[in-house]
């Protein structure tokens, strides 16, 4: 099967470095080209579901703009300029929980819309996870850290409490690793 192939671009909307929105001439194998093609950029992420030293899942219950009410949330945030995604992730958990992990495994990574961009997901499950520093997050809402067993981990993603697709994924992602070591 051939891609399809982007014959132009320009960009409709920039709002600085969390969202451009471009429209794209593109063709298509069989030769027909659309044009107007909405294509959205949005930075790449990674997201981390860390489990402690002592077996404990760290996530956050907090808020968002775009749900309702509360959801829980694995660590996770943007990848910056020219950094190696999982030196993010281990940043991001640093910052975010005060820990670091000694094992980390590939969850692998993912486009949110495989018809119009948005960033690449890069997921995560890191084990062994200590206690290193004071967190210094500088998210902008309200979060409460929460340490989960792998059952209370479970019933929450069953009952829909990781309310964003990204986190839900990582989470689904992680359980075989966890109930079946050395998963591959």
């Amino acid at each position: 099967m051939e891609s399809w192939r982007t014959l132009a671009r320009h960009t409709i909307l920039e709002r600085g470095k969390f969202l451009t929105v471009e429209s794209h001439t593109v063709q298509l194998p069989d030769g027909q080209v659309i044009h107007d093609w909405p294509w959205i950029i949005t930075p790449d992420y990674v997201i981390v579901l860390a489990e402690t030293t002592r077996g404990e899942f760290l996530c956050f219950r907090q808020t968002k703009y775009g749900l309702d009410g509360t959801s829980l949330a694995p660590v996770g945030g943007y990848i910056e300029p020219g950094e190696d995604p999982l030196d993010a992730a281990r940043r991001e958990l640093l910052e975010e929980t005060g820990y670091e992990a000694s094992q980390w495994i590939d969850l692998g990574s993912y486009r949110v819309d495989a018809n119009r961009g948005n960033g690449i997901g890069y997921l995560y499950l890191a084990r062994r996870a200590r206690q290193a520093a004071t967190p210094c997050s500088d998210d902008l809402e309200e979060q409460q850290l929460l340490y989960l067993s792998l059952d209370e981990l479970k019933a929450a993603l069953a009952t829909g409490e990781f309310k964003a697709l990204p986190w839900a994924a990582t989470v689904a992602l992680a359980i075989p690793h966890l109930l079946f070591d050395g998963w591959a």
